[in-house]
């Protein structure tokens, strides 16, 4: 079931790491330390006060190439430390080695963490997050219910599937496959268009054998990867896997890496890309991408 409402009304205390945080009283200036963030920023309507970008924003996000630009993993704090953003929004990227803002939270910044989130709803309670903080409780609720509106449609016409697809989805290609089974918002994806994760048993990301991926045996393949040429092309031509029914029915389709990845409102066009991809004769070309 996919509710109508998110929002947060009291005063935040705490980030969505769970950290105990005290928010400016104003904020002019921000540094986002991941797309996903700087992509919510910007349909906020808030491009403007950023100061400081990851270094992989400039893919996603247009006019803030001139920006100072960070490393999500390895940020450079003294240069960050210098530009002294009202408040910096990082994730858990950031985080694999301990804790590098530590130094900026004893200097009296306000840092503000939110892990990549795995389910629908929490990306939109991370949406809401961000609104809150920034002072566009309103903006903030209206992409939350736009995004509602366009995943109830297509759990509406998911449901009338009578008979359900098994769906590998790849986000990483030979030699070295990677998939997911539970606890993901990718996951939860597959089951709104009234498909089967062949991998459903799984938990989270996980590593793929070529033996498991043949023996899955998927009605359709679906695949992000956009670090090889033709990632289409290099599923249906692996050797050994001839009779593995997406191979054979050419059911092999290309799903954009950015909305299939980021965790923010976007996901919805990603979910469109894979229900027009796996039911063309359910979903058709009528659903709304969004803006």
């Amino acid at each position: 079931m996919i509710f109508s409402f998110v929002s947060f009304a009291e005063p935040i205390q705490k980030d969505r790491a769970g950290n105990e945080v005290k928010l400016p009283e104003k904020i002019e200036t921000i540094a986002s330390l991941s797309p996903s963030t700087t992509q919510i920023i910007e349909s906020l309507g808030l491009l403007d006060k950023l100061i400081a970008i990851d270094t992989q924003t400039p893919n996603y996000v247009e006019g803030v190439d001139s920006l100072p630009q960070f490393n999500m993993m390895t940020p450079d704090i003294e240069k960050l430390a210098e530009l002294e953003p009202d408040v910096i929004f990082t994730t858990s990227m950031s985080n694999l080695d301990g804790n590098p803002f530590q130094q900026l939270i004893d200097l009296g910044l306000c840092v503000l963490e939110v892990p990549s989130s795995y389910s629908l709803e929490a990306i939109k309670e991370d949406i809401m997050f961000y609104a809150n903080v920034l002072g566009k409780t309103e903006e903030g609720q209206a992409i939350v219910d736009e995004m509602t509106k366009n995943l109830q449609k297509v759990e509406e016409l998911g449901k009338t599937v009578t008979e359900k697809k098994r769906v590998m989805f790849e986000i990483g290609a030979m030699p070295y496959l990677y998939s997911f089974g539970q606890n993901t918002f990718l996951h939860e994806m597959i089951e709104l268009i009234g498909a089967e994760n062949v991998f459903a048993e799984e938990n989270s990301w996980i590593a793929v054998t070529e033996e498991a991926a043949i023996a899955a045996n998927p009605d359709v393949i679906l695949t992000s990867v956009n670090y090889i040429e033709d990632s289409v092309g290099e599923i249906l031509s692996r050797e050994g896997w001839e009779e593995v029914t997406a191979i054979k029915e050419k059911q092999v389709f290309y799903i954009d890496n950015g909305t299939s990845s980021l965790p923010n409102q976007y996901v919805v066009n990603a979910l469109i890309e894979m229900a027009q991809a796996v039911y063309p004769e359910i979903f058709g070309e009528s659903l709304p991408m969004a803006q």
